[in-house]
């Protein structure tokens, strides 16, 4: 399937209806583009506006993982950003004294056909994403602020204000990816369950035009006398993040004094352009509720987590991703509006998981106690030494709308890479897919079956096949947003989808 004929979504009829659109998104940051293209993709019209009259230009995430770089990939979009980025070759937890507490490795390829870490600069990224929404006919409108939110049995009334003044705007559905602060979220009267860590740091991003010594890595250095994370971005950008002692103020951090200070142990502050300072608060926090009937919330504005585990806008994105063919599908008249309740059901245990993780790697970074760090050294190093120092990093895999009793359902399904460098995902559209070991003539109408033992399928037929063979199945079927709904037999898999993950069917 093409991509522009996969823009009208994979039943191949646009959708028409008497609103201003069907999906007004608030917030054009990662998230919020992410969303309004998979959106436009599935055969939605959309709205996206944002309340800056540009994109915002300075770097706030530091890495994505390969899930999102196979999103964008889906998007189009994937070998436009992959240049503006760089692949780390660790992730290292350090001593003062240099130490290794923990290394994480970074594949070049990982399971889903793509390096598994990537250091990026986000206005760069959010630049190509703002020109694939152009690309696609996504209706973008900046310098819009949203006010507020009514909403009855056929669409949502939002008030926006911009230069010309206050009027309204009507949708099928609303989507605040409005940031942590977000207005929508606030509108709808929703509290956020805080997990009481909460840790003031400095944050510099920087441009260094001749690097010379400085290294070219990724480290978080456990230094009870000041914790700091270094890394190296894409390109000359590096960034430094230094923890606030008890007392310090964030003024008193952002003073060029004392910024002077802390980069001087680096030898580079006279080859340094400063690109932002800043002082955030990290810290852990989800929204009680991701939906209010028409109106849901995403990203930053449902969660919230500190950056140790590198996940926040990846969580965000993965929240785009299972939304939009879900929004599809209800917009379409194929599932009812129910189906909106699956998307909290899924991602927050997911993001809850990733919370725990980055809260558990804060809790190592952030000890001030000289005794407490020599003791937490000792123990992980002697870990360390004897093998037993776990740097594996496994999130759950989604639970809900699935066949829960196969193998593999909820899992990501990975994606193998031809000898030519093809990727599989290019066989796919943006709906679900059945892949079996051989064709099946008795596959209704509308479900897309790619059998292992056609010419198409032969590059990838061996890595897929291996797959099925683990999970003892004859066929797996891929919802749209290439989560494994379930693996066994055809007949078995398309009367579950029927049923179990399509119980809201109209």
């Amino acid at each position: 399937m093409g991509y522009e004929h996969a823009c009208y979504g994979w039943q191949g009829s646009r959708i028409m209806n008497t609103h201003d659109c069907d999906l007004l998104v608030v917030g054009l940051g990662p998230v919020g583009a992410v969303l309004a293209a998979l959106a436009q993709a599935h055969g939605l019209s959309v709205v996206a506006i944002d309340k800056s009259p540009t994109h915002f230009q300075l770097p706030r995430a530091a890495v994505f993982d390969h899930e999102i770089m196979r999103i964008f990939q889906t998007l189009g979009v994937a070998e436009r950003i992959e240049p503006l980025c760089r692949v780390p070759e660790n992730y290292k937890f350090i001593t003062a004294s240099g130490e290794t507490l923990l290394e994480f490795p970074v594949a070049a390829v990982g399971p889903y056909g793509w390096a598994e870490t990537y250091a990026l600069h986000q206005p760069a990224v959010e630049q190509v994403l703002r020109t694939r929404l152009d690309e696609l006919g996504v209706r973008t409108e900046l310098g819009v602020t949203f006010l507020d939110l009514s909403q009855d049995e056929e669409g949502v009334t939002a008030t926006l204000a911009d230069e010309d003044g206050i009027r309204g705007i009507r949708s099928k559905y609303l989507v605040g990816c409005d940031g942590s602060w977000s207005p929508v979220r606030e509108a709808l009267g929703i509290s956020l369950d805080d997990y009481e860590f909460d840790e003031p740091w400095l944050v510099l991003d920087t441009i260094v035009d001749e690097p010379g010594d400085l290294p070219i890595v990724c480290h978080q250095i456990c230094d009870p006398e000041r914790p700091v994370t270094y890394m190296a971005m894409s390109g000359k950008r590096f960034r430094w993040e230094f923890m606030l002692k008890p007392g310090e103020t964030p003024d008193e951090m952002l003073s060029d004094r004392r910024i002077a200070q802390l980069l001087d142990p680096w030898d580079c502050s006279e080859r340094i352009t400063l690109e932002r300072k800043a002082v955030y608060r990290f810290h852990g926090l989800v929204a009680d509720r991701w939906r209010a009937g028409r109106v849901l919330i995403a990203g930053d504005a449902a969660h919230q987590m500190p950056p140790f585990a590198g996940q926040g806008m990846c969580s965000g994105i993965r929240d785009a991703a299972n939304l939009a063919w879900k929004l599809a599908a209800v917009m379409r008249g194929e599932a009812q509006a129910e189906l909106l309740d699956s998307y909290q059901a899924e991602r927050e245990p997911h993001v809850r998981a990733i919370i725990a993780t980055a809260i558990a790697m804060g809790k190592v970074v952030c000890m001030l106690d000289k005794g407490a760090a020599d003791g937490r050294n000792a123990e992980m190093l002697a870990r360390k030494a004897a093998g037993a120092q776990d740097v594996s990093i496994a999130y759950p895999d989604l639970v809900g709308g699935f066949l829960t009793q196969s193998k593999g359902a909820g899992s990501l399904f990975p994606q193998p890479i031809s000898a030519d460098g093809t990727r599989f995902d290019t066989l796919l559209g943006h709906g679900p897919a059945l892949i079996t070991r051989s064709f099946e003539s008795d596959v209704p109408d509308g479900m897309p079956q790619l059998a292992l033992d056609t010419p198409k399928l032969a590059p990838f037929a061996p890595a897929i096949s291996a797959w099925l063979d683990g999970m003892e199945a004859q066929a797996v079927l891929v919802r749209a947003d290439r989560h494994v709904f379930g693996t066994g037999e055809t007949g078995q898999l398309m009367r579950a989808w029927a049923g179990e993950a399509r119980a809201f069917v109209a």
